[in-house]
């Protein structure tokens, strides 16, 4: 699963990269980014604009928000089937923005885990499959909310956890965001990274709280015995 992620690359750099033409004032870097959150998305209505939705998809028909709290991912092998996800992948498909993602290695005994932050080889920003839904309470406020897509882990990634989400080519986000596109010529896009794509590292375990959001919660860590990605 994808649990948490961070975003800490400026507006600008952000429009250049991915194209939107309506976005947020500002947006501040984010370094731990955890669901129930606000966090940056890409979507397509007419035209490209960059919004803030509440990570955690709850679905039009839910009776309230805590059904969010169970669908932070969804699993790219069920998306068709399930009633959660199977609307928003025909026709409400975003691109979920990152610099990187994070989990949780198996450490050297049972009882421990390594936090690990995972990157492009090149340390760009990237867009990570997901699908949004609107939900409305009884006053008629509307939420707006997104699930990230994971598959499978690239093979490099196996021996820090068996799911990752799933990280669009640049060349596959135009096919991804457009509503007209038939979701099953979408399902080549739904597999695991090359292995070339990617770097791991450990980070400080102080990513394991929600509740704060800093810097050197991104840092290379160079201690410790840590899964290493093949041919490092």
């Amino acid at each position: 699963m994808c649990g948490r992620y961070s975003l800490a690359v400026d507006l600008q750099s952000l429009q250049e990269r991915f194209r939107f033409v309506r976005s947020p004032a500002e947006l501040r870097p984010r370094y731990n980014i955890a669901p129930s959150q606000e966090a940056p998305v890409v979507v397509d209505e007419d035209f490209r604009a960059l919004e803030l939705y509440r990570w955690g998809l709850i679905p039009s028909w839910a009776k309230d928000t805590a059904m969010g709290h169970r669908l932070i991912n969804a699993r790219a092998e069920s998306l068709a089937d399930l009633p959660s996800f199977k609307e928003s992948f025909r026709r409400r498909r975003c691109l979920v923005i990152a610099d990187g993602f994070y989990e949780w290695a198996k450490g050297t005994d049972a009882k421990t885990t390594v936090p690990m932050r995972v990157v492009l080889s090149d340390h760009r920003a990237f867009a990570m499959a997901g699908l949004w839904d609107a939900w409305q309470d009884a006053q008629g406020q509307e939420v707006r909310s997104f699930a990230i897509i994971t598959t499978e882990a690239a093979p490099a990634l196996k021996a820090i956890h068996d799911r990752m989400p799933v990280i669009l080519d640049p060349g596959a986000e135009d096919s991804w965001l457009d509503p007209k596109t038939d979701p099953k010529e979408l399902r080549r896009f739904l597999v695991p990274s090359r292995d070339e794509r990617l770097d791991a590292y450990e980070v400080s375990p102080l990513i394991n709280s929600p509740a704060d959001d800093l810097p050197e919660y991104a840092q290379r860590l160079g201690t410790g015995p840590i899964p290493k990605l093949r041919g490092q």
